[in-house]
């Protein structure tokens, strides 16, 4: 494959991504996905811990799958000042 073939082959192939719709999560969804509670998942959205859902119609709340990938690359990060939860004691040792 000469250069100029390679190039327009990754131009092609990012191309897609960018066009492509984003998926939609529903409730149900997300929470097959994230090991939480629905308490939780709202609790988190809130203080901002967790990306934000978008109503699509007066009834219908949705989160975007990219979004939610991209947190979870986020929590994957190690982070030695992260805390465990409010109320919890420091671990002795």
């Amino acid at each position: 494959m000469t250069a100029a073939n390679q190039r327009e082959a990754e131009t092609e192939d990012a191309r897609p991504a960018k066009s492509r719709p984003r998926r939609m999560l529903n409730e149900k969804q997300v929470l097959e996905i994230i090991p939480v509670g629905r308490t939780t998942l709202y609790r988190m959205e809130k203080s901002g811990r967790f990306p934000k859902s978008t109503y699509i119609s007066p009834n219908r709340r949705v989160w975007f799958e990219d979004e939610i990938v991209a947190w979870q690359d986020a929590v994957d990060e190690f982070n030695p000042r992260r805390a465990r939860g409010k109320g919890r004691r420091a671990r002795a040792g």
